[in-house]
């Protein structure tokens, strides 16, 4: 946008939501501010305009900022969402907003990962129709899909309703909340039933790509886990089309370098989260277990999450003896879920 088109959108538009639209308000508000601002649109006086228009951006941001509404409704034609002007949690190429109680509206902040959005839905509506219907619990349910246009911007965004249960807790805040290492009790069974989720997904040809801490939240009382973020997924041995940057050294050889992937890529990440949750708490054999997930070329790695969960187990009964259920707690139950920055 130049400075003319910005000037000519905030002194003709009747009001706010023509300027800021209804997604990403506050970062259009920067932009326009950025090009606006007397020290550089006006500084040479080459379009005086630049002033009064930033001036009118202040008024328009105060009546956006003081408008009382804590909602945003996006109508579909089919549906309408109401949803919270707040995201409630940030992921890492989309913010996730609450939608009734157990329902979020995932919208990309740049339009230009629509199209790992609709990877996303592609692999969801996969899994559901594919899988074992015993493990959906593992995944989110994909609600809907759809396309929408933000009436300031004109941006056109891939737009998924996503159903999930509430009081989960990704990895990065367990590991967080227990910065010594987590028990290998205790991780012992959120990684059981991390390879449970990925067994049930290779089974229906997909493979996830981006096993983080991030992407593996737990449900405490229950032990439960469920794997988000499927917006990296290789179909039938397709390439990761992407990274996330801050866990670049997570990444086995074969994502790197894009050849395909194979079951043996989500194991071997699934492997690094053990053995970063643990860390030093974690006993010598387990140590040497999460070590041999995570051999450097493909084909030496174990390739069946069903056959690994069963050495898992010969391996967790040998240390501790029969399985027992080991109540864990987070401290803080009223925490909003976001992505860890800094996974190390």
């Amino acid at each position: 946008m130049t400075v003319t088109e910005a000037i000519h959108l905030v002194m003709t538009a009747p009001g706010p939501a023509e300027v800021f639209g209804t997604d990403d308000a506050t970062r259009r508000y920067h932009q326009l501010a950025r090009l606006l601002h007397p020290d550089t649109a006006g500084a040479d006086g080459t379009d005086p305009r630049a002033t009064d228009a930033f001036v009118r951006l202040a008024e328009l941001w105060q009546r956006h900022r003081n408008a009382g509404r804590d909602t945003v409704t996006i109508d579909t034609g089919r549906h309408r969402y109401v949803v919270d002007r707040t995201a409630t949690y940030v992921g890492d190429l989309a913010d996730l907003y609450r939608h009734g109680d157990d329902q979020l509206v995932k919208v990309p902040r740049d339009p230009a990962n629509n199209d790992l959005i609709a990877r996303e839905q592609t692999a969801l509506a996969r899994l559901a129709e594919r899988g074992d219907p015993r493990y959906l619990p593992y995944v989110p349910r994909l609600v809907d899909a759809f396309r929408h246009r933000d009436t300031g911007t004109g941006a056109l965004r891939q737009v998924s309703v996503l159903g999930t249960p509430t009081g989960l807790y990704s990895l990065a805040e367990v590991r967080r909340a227990h910065p010594d290492g987590v028990d290998a009790r205790d991780a012992a069974w959120m990684f059981r039933r991390l390879l449970v989720g990925l067994g049930f997904a290779h089974r229906t040809g997909l493979v996830h790509g981006a096993v983080l801490p991030g992407h593996v939240l737990i449900e405490p009382q229950q032990h439960g886990v469920v794997i988000v973020d499927w917006c990296y997924a290789s179909v039938d041995g397709s390439p990761v089309p992407a990274l996330v940057p801050a866990y670049a050294d997570w990444y086995p050889d074969e994502i790197r370098r894009r050849h395909a992937p194979g079951p043996g890529t989500d194991l071997a990440m699934a492997a690094r989260c053990l053995a970063w949750l643990t860390g030093e708490r974690a006993p010598a054999p387990v140590r040497r277990f999460t070590a041999g997930c995570q051999l450097a070329a493909l084909r030496q790695r174990p390739d069946d999450a069903w056959r690994l969960l069963a050495e898992f187990d010969d391996l967790i009964e040998r240390l501790w003896g029969p399985r027992r259920f080991r109540p864990f707690t987070m401290p803080d139950p009223n925490h909003r879920q976001g992505t860890d920055p800094n996974p190390r």
